[in-house]
């Protein structure tokens, strides 16, 4: 399936410009369309701490507070979007324009981050997220939870610094669970196209399931003929050894299945999808 529609949540971290690099590399690799999404935070939020023992007057005073930095909030990531549209040329257009080239637009919607950026990407083909700014972000960023659990839909998270390029080199991450299939399958148009594909396996990765030969035999009647490589740990980090190999390949994309255990066991615990939201330099496609 060809990718058409792009979602693209920016919260005003630094991130966010290199996702929309990343996000219109692809666009225009595609003939895509960008939706660029702001959640403003609702200041009625705030009303519920009436129960918490503060007087009207105080949660008047939070409530015109939270407004103020929504707004400056609001104001700074649209400044930063039209800013980088101007300097790179991008189209303006609705998505409902159908221009058969890549094109962008930015909407700002007030409510919960997690809730509507997840309700948003149910009608997108793929959701790229900024990359976290730092490990505590990855555990605790809701809005990217929230696109791997409920949106049904592929994720990628770009990198801290935009790729020269995407997709041209890809390699997959396979274990054998129900989500690196899932993962295979965003990927598929990804592999029809790149130059070279490599499935990376380990003993230590590799859960209950089909093999990565039976993987590259599955590719192969889609057109896709991949190579496949054993990789090690890197210091008893599966997580590690899955980014050097993939940068041994000279990867420009990586694809892997997300959290294969629970998410609650590898925050607590680490494991291969945490380390590799932290630490990857490359774009990540994810599905689950």
């Amino acid at each position: 399936m060809a990718i058409r529609k792009l979602l693209l949540p920016l919260t005003g971290t630094e991130a966010g410009e290199a996702a929309l690099a990343t996000a219109l590399m692809i666009a225009q690799k595609w003939d895509a369309h960008v939706a660029a999404l702001h959640v403003r935070i609702d200041a009625r939020d705030v009303a519920p701490l009436a129960g918490e023992g503060l007087s009207g007057a105080m949660i008047e005073e939070m409530m015109s507070a939270t407004e103020k930095e929504a707004n400056d909030r609001s104001g700074a990531v649209r400044t930063m979007f039209d800013r980088f549209a101007a300097a790179h040329g991008v189209v303006l257009a609705d998505a409902k324009a159908g221009l058969d080239c890549a094109s962008a637009h930015f909407t700002a919607i007030v409510g919960r981050e997690e809730e509507v950026v997840a309700q948003q990407a149910r009608l997108s083909d793929l959701i790229v997220v900024p990359h976290p700014e730092g490990a505590d972000e990855t555990s605790s960023s809701e809005a990217l939870h929230a696109v791997l659990f409920d949106s049904g839909r592929p994720v990628l998270i770009a990198p801290h610094v935009a790729p020269a390029t995407i997709g041209t080199r890809v390699c997959i991450g396979w274990n054998g669970t129900a989500e690196s299939a899932a993962a295979v399958a965003a990927a598929i148009p990804w592999l029809q196209r790149a130059d070279a594909v490599r499935i990376l396996t380990a003993e230590g990765y590799h859960r209950r399931g089909p093999s990565a030969a039976e993987l590259a035999a599955y590719l192969a009647l889609h057109g896709v003929h991949p190579e496949i490589t054993k990789f090690t740990s890197v210091d008893n980090s599966v997580g590690a050894g899955l980014l050097a190999a993939a940068a041994d390949f000279h990867a420009d994309l990586l694809t892997l299945g997300a959290y294969s255990h629970s998410r609650l066991r590898q925050l607590i615990l680490g494991g291969v999808t945490r380390h590799v939201l932290e630490r990857s330099k490359l774009p990540v496609l994810m599905n689950r």
